[in-house]
């Protein structure tokens, strides 16, 4: 067997053609979470996202139903919607000359237009967005002919717990939002994802986490087992950052997923992670080679959340994880550029999964699935 395994060269991190080639082949032709049901719950109410090279407009219609449109004015092709995020009573008006959408994305009023009735207000509104929502989420996707969600995404969950059914038992989509906090990351959206599929560095710059997970601190991505999650210290409580017991336990979940920690990845950009009383989403925003914005929620039972009991020991275990995560790829991200790292580094065994990861990546880039 070989010890060390070559990494992706230097240039994957840094190189914008090849970023942007990752935008194009992958960040516009997969399934890609774009944002929490709440943030758009009532018809009319929008949040803006950055999915590869194109800014998307999330909102739901006056059916209940999330919908998603390129956030491109069809006139002369304005933003739509500058703000993050907000709500409109019935349409979506564009600043510059007034045409005005629908939340279905039909085009319904502009200056003059009874006079152009030639005009198809189907035909000229919005450019739609493929959506499908499912854990909570509103996931979306721009290609013409969407991949599989249920291969792509559902079959990555099915990849970590062996079944569907193991998911279900969160009741993700019942869960709510008690925090989100977002991270502004001065690294390759890859570096992320790497750092998430390994162990290796958990004993190093993880020690509030390793107390709660002792195994983790032996390097191995124990959560990449199938079906296996993480066991809680003997002496450990609940998922804090320091032990103590946390919020009531989600109470669909079955015996064996007691005192466990489960973490999947869904690429190109989620992470889930599950504890026996909450749940931590990841969604990252790839914007630059070396620039991505990460989001993360904690999601906790709705009547947790409306007790008003205190959650801070829960987020501030993975806050810290987190930022001493960003940290290190930061730190890595300068070194990506240098002579050293031309022909990238390598994997040690414990990291040998992180290949396939790399592999895939140049599949994509070469137009394979």
């Amino acid at each position: 067997m070989t010890s060390l395994l070559p990494t992706l060269a230097g240039r994957y991190y840094t190189d914008p053609s090849i970023f942007a080639a990752e935008q194009e082949l992958i960040l516009e032709r997969m399934w890609f979470c774009a944002a929490h049901g709440s943030d758009v719950a009532n018809p009319g109410q929008f949040r803006t996202v950055t999915v590869g090279r194109e800014s998307i407009l999330v909102t739901r219609g006056s059916d209940g139903a999330a919908r998603a449109f390129l956030n491109v004015c069809r006139h002369r092709g304005a933003q739509l919607c500058a703000e993050e995020s907000g709500s409109v009573k019935r349409t979506f008006r564009c600043m510059y000359h007034a045409w005005a959408y629908d939340t279905d994305g039909k085009l319904v009023a502009a200056p003059n237009l009874v006079k152009m009735p030639d005009v198809d207000r189907v035909e000229y509104g919005l450019r739609k967005v493929h959506v499908r929502e499912w854990l909570g989420y509103v996931w979306v996707c721009l290609a013409d002919q969407p991949p599989s969600f249920e291969d792509d995404v559902m079959g990555a969950c099915v990849e970590r717990l062996g079944d569907l059914a193991s998911i279900d038992n969160y009741q993700l989509p019942a869960l709510a939002v008690a925090k989100r906090i977002r991270y502004d990351v001065q690294a390759n959206w890859k570096l992320i994802i790497e750092n998430f599929m390994e162990c290796y560095h958990c004993s190093t710059i993880h020690p509030e986490l390793v107390h709660v997970l002792p195994e983790f601190a032996g390097g191995y991505a124990a959560q990449y087992y199938v079906g296996h999650g993480a066991e809680f210290g003997p002496d450990i409580a609940g998922f804090t950052v320091d032990g103590s017991a946390g919020a009531a336990a989600i109470e669909t979940l079955a015996p064996e997923q007691d005192r466990r920690y489960y973490a999947i990845t869904i690429r190109p950009q989620v992470f889930v992670n599950l504890v026996p009383d909450h749940a931590i989403v990841h969604r990252m925003y790839p914007l630059a080679a070396d620039r991505t914005v990460v989001e993360c929620d904690w999601l906790f039972r709705p009547d947790v959340v409306a007790s008003g009991v205190d959650l801070d020991p829960s987020v501030e275990l993975f806050d810290r994880v987190n930022r001493q995560d960003f940290d290190a790829c930061e730190r890595c991200q300068p070194g990506m550029s240098s002579r050293a790292y031309v022909d990238g580094g390598v994997l040690v065994p414990s990291e040998h999964h992180i290949a396939n990861f790399h592999q895939w990546v140049r599949d994509r880039l070469k137009g394979k699935k």
